[in-house]
């Protein structure tokens, strides 16, 4: 198998994280592939026409596309029944969790770009005010009903820890714990998983 991508990238960190906990990151290749907002990576668009990292080829040839499937597959192939449960009701928990974590990820890599990568004349302060708020209300949330889900290794506490490494590389002003001490808790555990070391963030 051979995922694209870099592990700047939330999206992409999450799956590896994910290939780690799931016992096959052994047969996964890594292909370090950097993107810009204002050009289309030629490789990644013979892959997938949305040309967005993270992509995967699996063994079989298939292109899959998308954190979330990706994520999924690699539970799926390993028989692992924890990372996502079978069982409906904590199944679909999770997977709620999982598109939380997702659109707090969403949120922090929007305000990246807008703040880092848009002309400073060109930017919009509704818009990142915005973001900001939604990024706020999401840990609020995430503190305050998930801390259960959260203290378990499934999807959705990957993609959390992985959102939240993310908002202190990109976004340390925010000051995200302050106010979530639970959270900030399971978070410094979590990311001492030896998953988690596999893929470390760069230094800035």
């Amino acid at each position: 198998m051979k995922i694209y991508g870099n592990s700047v990238s939330p999206f992409y960190r999450m799956c590896v994280v994910t290939a780690h906990e799931a016992g096959v990151a052994d047969r996964l290749e890594e292909v370090n592939i950097t993107t810009k907002l204002d050009e289309v990576n030629a490789r990644l668009a013979t892959l997938s026409p949305i040309a967005k990292i993270p992509v995967l080829e699996t063994d079989h040839g298939h292109v899959l596309h998308d954190s979330r499937v990706i994520m999924e597959y690699f539970a799926h192939v390993a028989g692992n029944a924890t990372l996502i449960p079978d069982d409906g009701v904590k199944r679909f928990r999770i997977l709620t969790l999982l598109a939380t974590a997702q659109g707090l990820a969403d949120a922090a890599v929007s305000l990246r770009y807008e703040t880092a990568s848009r002309p400073e004349a060109l930017r919009w302060p509704d818009l990142m005010k915005r973001l900001e708020d939604r990024i706020a209300a999401t840990l609020d949330v995430l503190d305050a009903q998930f801390i259960p889900c959260l203290s378990e290794v499934n999807v959705g506490a990957i993609a959390t820890a992985v959102a939240l490494d993310y908002i202190e590389l990109r976004h340390a002003r925010l000051n995200w714990r302050e106010g979530r001490g639970r959270l900030a808790s399971l978070h410094q555990k979590f990311t001492r998983r030896e998953s988690m070391l596999a893929i470390p963030l760069p230094k800035a």
